[in-house]
């Protein structure tokens, strides 16, 4: 195992992204587009710190992980681990970060839990008794020693999403970035995955933690930091607290009502600073943003009778996804697919 990064006092930051920039080019000819996943993404992370890039998808979260595990090139600016430039010195920063995704099959499913860790520590040049114990270690710690030897095929979602977070531990990096970890887990294993990344990876052993999510209420629960991204570009920095006194406004009505209510006469009503409604599966959920609600929501509840039935009505404090809208008019629980920057390529 490669040499430990010493951490004490340490001025110099654990990773350090400066104006990175991240062509994608598709097509040819005259069809031929370049899409700019991240648009000179700047963030600073400390040494211990669980530090939260909070954007909607394709708002190139996904990108900058990527290219910060030297797994992608970026076109412009530099990317430091430890002070080192990771693609200068790229063999001493892969020692030390550890890789979770999610959405991606990185395991094979024909082996077991334990034969998968196995291959994958030969990897990191780990073998014999020391490999066996670090093996032993991470299956007691994360709850699978009694599966320890079925296929992982068998396994549930959560469970191999608990197999590949032993995987990226396999080698103890020094910091870990975590993308999207608890995507399509039902509650109990996303609950679990979050406990272990706070309470035992962050609290327990110091690791320095990078983690994407468009989930607000994760970022909200696990994050010292967030870092806002959209479109490719880091829209502020700042922590959950920070970010919520920041916000102007203090209240939002949430209602809840069958079908889809035309909602334009709201945004005409006197106080009234934003809307956003998203439907699924036949039930509108309506989002008023106003200074106070109790000035509002007797005409919001009129107007809206008129054009559903009400299911529920709630008024809440503002959450990281109204500060997230209210900075880029971009929902953090959008399904936009890819919402980076196209533009056609110069002949």
């Amino acid at each position: 195992m490669s040499e430990r990064v010493d951490n004490t006092n340490s001025v110099v930051p654990a990773l350090d992204c400066q104006q990175v920039v991240k062509l994608f080019r598709r097509g040819r000819g005259l069809k031929k587009k370049v899409i700019r996943a991240l648009a000179g993404a700047t963030l600073v992370v400390s040494h211990g710190e669980l530090f939260g890039l909070l954007g909607p998808n394709g708002a190139g979260k996904t990108t900058l992980v990527r290219c910060i595990a030297t797994l992608l090139i970026p076109d412009q600016g530099t990317i430091k681990l430890f002070g080192r430039d990771v693609f200068k010195e790229s063999l001493f920063c892969r020692q030390r970060i550890g890789l979770l995704t999610s959405g991606e099959r990185t395991l094979y499913w024909k082996l077991s839990a334990r034969d998968n860790l196995r291959f994958f520590a030969a990897l990191y040049g780990l073998n014999g008794k020391k490999r066996d114990q670090r093996i032993d270690y991470l299956l007691e710690l994360l709850g699978l020693r009694e599966v320890a030897n079925e296929r992982l095929e068998r396994y549930s979602s959560g469970m191999k999403q608990k197999v590949s977070l032993a995987r990226a531990m396999l080698h103890d990096p020094d910091i870990l970035l975590l993308d999207e970890p608890t995507l399509g887990l039902d509650p109990q294993f996303a609950r679990f995955i979050r406990r272990f990344i706070k309470e035992e990876l962050n609290r327990e052993q110091g690791k320095t933690i990078i983690l994407t999510t468009h989930y607000m209420d994760e970022a909200d629960e696990l994050c010292d930091r967030i870092a806002f991204i959209d479109r490719g570009k880091i829209v502020d920095i700042k922590t959950p607290q920070e970010y919520k006194r920041e916000i102007p406004h203090q209240e939002v009505i949430e209602v809840r009502c069958l079908g889809q209510p035309d909602i334009s006469s709201l945004k005409n009503l006197t106080g009234v600073e934003q809307t956003q409604s998203e439907f699924n599966n036949g039930v509108t959920v309506l989002r008023i943003v106003v200074p106070r609600a109790e000035t509002v929501l007797s005409e919001v509840i009129e107007r809206l009778r008129l054009e559903a039935k009400i299911l529920e009505i709630d008024v809440k404090e503002p959450t990281l996804e109204d500060v997230f809208i209210y900075m880029t008019g971009t929902s953090l629980a959008a399904e936009t697919g890819q919402t980076a920057e196209t533009a056609s390529l110069e002949e």
